[in-house]
């Protein structure tokens, strides 16, 4: 099977096969289940991805999970044994999966500017449009997705250095103002974040739209330049750089030249996680984000990997999770971001992820037979 320029290969394997699959309880992907149902029922089916799953094949499994009773980890199990098959997504070139991991920042901010509260967090702006087959012109590359519209000409939208210098000024799109230009990149990174005001007031932003431009790891920047041992680079390791290097942290954060709009998202039931691509709220520690042009949003991926253990208390990783979100920098049939919560200590669990692991997907067995 072969999309976005990767081959790749599923294949059958048991619930036995999967890698501490006995030992993990999937009780609490059950809520995020029935809100892409209930999501489903009241608007457009989710995109479909080149990997051909769609939302009316994930429809059965959701309906049959609405009303299942459920009593413990094991009950949990069988649910997912009795309705769907695993399939384990292998590279052709050998190469291993791999995941990352986001999470929801909290942002100090203000609701006006001044010498200290200086960095905006924008709202979309009305010259941003839209792309695709219809109206991309010849001569902007297929992965762009947005564009600016300037009285009817289409061309690629201002990046971050050239937002970063005052494109916007004057346009009244400003959501609020952090004081620090790295936490905000950080937000820009993660997609979502919730804004704490002086006053004690919260509000949550998540995406919105972006200006086009592809995602360009700072980290990566920085290992090439040997300003960072790769054994070590985390995102704690980036912000200590950035920190003892002031007068080079415009440089180094615009050679990322993705740029983030955001909207004010509801902020009821702090408890749960921000509402993502998929329109549903994130479950910590149980939320992927994956390649939306290869997977469809809905489906259960089981994510095995024996190095990453911080997370579980020093076992390995073995965890069903929803694919429910999406990123600039997740690209690839076995590549996931893992949702880690919300705050500075989801923080620090997120930013020392970058492990191999091994992808399996979980389809409901009406479909599955396409993929035997």
């Amino acid at each position: 099977m072969s999309t976005t320029g990767q081959d790749f290969d599923l294949s059958e394997v048991s619930f036995d096969e999967l890698p501490g699959w006995q030992a993990d309880d999937p009780s609490q992907l059950f809520p995020a289940l029935r809100s892409v149902l209930a999501h489903l029922q009241g608007s457009k089916p989710y995109r479909t991805g080149a990997l051909g799953l769609t939302a009316d094949d994930l429809a059965p499994l959701l309906e049959k999970a609405e009303n299942y009773e459920l009593a413990g980890a094991e009950i949990a199990r069988q649910f997912f044994e009795q309705h769907c098959l695993p399939f384990k997504i292998s590279i052709a070139s050998g190469k291993q999966g791999f995941v990352t991991a986001f999470y929801e920042p909290e942002l100090e901010v203000s609701a006006t500017p001044d010498d200290i509260w200086k960095y905006p967090i924008y709202r979309r702006p009305a010259d941003l449009i839209d792309l695709d087959d219809s109206n991309r012109p010849a001569d902007i590359d297929p992965y762009y997705a947005f564009g600016l519209n300037r009285d009817g000409a289409i061309s690629t939208y201002p990046d971050r250095g050239e937002i970063d210098r005052g494109y916007l000024d004057g346009r009244g799109l400003e959501i609020a103002w952090a004081k620090s230009k790295v936490d905000l990149f950080f937000v820009h990174v993660q997609g979502a974040a919730r804004l704490r005001f002086a006053d004690g007031a919260v509000k949550r932003v998540t995406y919105a739209a972006k200006a086009g431009h592809q995602f360009s790891a700072i980290g990566r920047l920085l290992l090439d330049r040997g300003e960072l041992d790769p054994t070590t680079i985390s995102m704690q390791t980036i912000r200590a750089w950035l920190n003892d290097h002031p007068e080079q942290v415009d440089e180094v954060l615009w050679h990322n030249r993705s740029y983030i709009f955001f909207r004010e998202a509801d902020v009821e039931g702090l408890e749960l996680g921000p509402i993502a691509a998929a329109k549903v709220p994130l479950i910590a520690g149980r939320s992927l984000a994956v390649d939306r042009l290869i997977h469809t949003f809905g489906f259960p991926f089981y994510i095995s990997s024996a190095s990453l253990t911080h997370l579980d208390q020093g076992q390995p990783f073995g965890r069903l999770m929803l694919a429910l979100d999406t990123g600039s920098a997740i690209v690839g049939p076995a590549r996931g971001d893992i949702f880690t919560g919300s705050g500075d200590e989801a923080g620090e669990l997120a930013g020392t992820v970058r492990n191999v692991a091994d992808f399996y997907i979980l389809i409901p067995r009406g479909a599955a037979e396409r993929y035997r």
